[in-house]
């Protein structure tokens, strides 16, 4: 099934109503105290338990989610820091996103290096231990191997270039490996979901994780297919502008 053009284009992901505010401090990961527009300081969650190298600026403009429900112990959620590194630009903080949009951009069928699928599932149970869990199973046709989807968001960036990780990350060395090992069973795909607009390209982040770069080189090298997805985010939704070219040369 592939998408017509004119829907990709239209294609639109929103937000939940944010206010906007400035970053004071961010500390024991999860928490932010935020100064919002109307004076009002809040204390928010952030839901990135990374170091968010390049997005995390003390006195930056950022922009919260409001929802006061009694099951949560915090009303705000942060969702979006304003980088400068070329020209300003959202970037989106909260690591729960990347998933839900990707859910929205599998079910519209925007990606056509994926081909053609079935059913899409979340969380399922894979690995030789059975532990670990890929965040999209994707079945295909009768006869034809299922694929694989797991999905890292992106927001540390140099210039123009997306770079994954921006940290030493085991875990996803793991899902590297993991990848890797389904071949050719079945059709192994990692998708980097650069969660900023003003990244044209994508490479491993071999500063951070020399491990994880060259784990990378040798998946693809072992057929694991690599899709960098660029989204445009704005403080009213993320449209998504097509896959950004690789560079792996180091």
């Amino acid at each position: 099934m592939n998408l017509r053009p004119m829907v990709a284009a239209n294609w639109f992901y929103p937000f939940p109503p944010l206010q906007g505010g400035t970053l004071l401090k961010r500390y024991k990961r999860f928490f932010a105290d935020i100064e919002l527009d109307s004076g009002k300081v809040i204390t928010a969650h952030c839901p990135n338990t990374g170091p968010m190298t390049g997005i995390c600026h003390i006195g930056g403009r950022v922009m919260v989610s409001h929802n006061p429900s009694p099951k949560r112990k915090l009303a705000y959620t942060w969702e979006l820091a304003e980088v400068n590194d070329t020209v300003p630009t959202w970037a989106g903080t909260n690591t729960a996103l990347p998933n839900r949009v990707m859910k929205a951009v599998l079910e519209a069928r925007l990606i056509p290096d994926l081909g053609d699928y079935t059913a899409i599932q979340p969380e399922v149970r894979y690995g030789h231990d059975g532990k670990s869990r890929i965040d999209f199973l994707l079945s295909r046709a009768e006869g034809l191997p299922p694929t694989y989807l797991e999905i890292k968001n992106t927001t540390w960036a140099k210039a123009t270039l997306a770079l994954f990780p921006d940290t030493v990350t085991t875990r996803g060395q793991k899902h590297l490996r993991e990848l890797m090992g389904l071949i050719p069973k079945a059709k192994a795909v990692m998708v980097y979901f650069i969660n900023r607009g003003d990244c044209t390209h994508f490479a491993p982040g071999d500063e951070a994780d020399p491990t994880y770069g060259d784990l990378l080189r040798q998946a693809i090298t072992a057929g694991v297919q690599v899709l960098p997805c660029r989204f445009d985010i704005t403080p009213q939704g993320l449209r998504y502008l097509g896959l950004a070219p690789l560079r792996l040369d180091g």
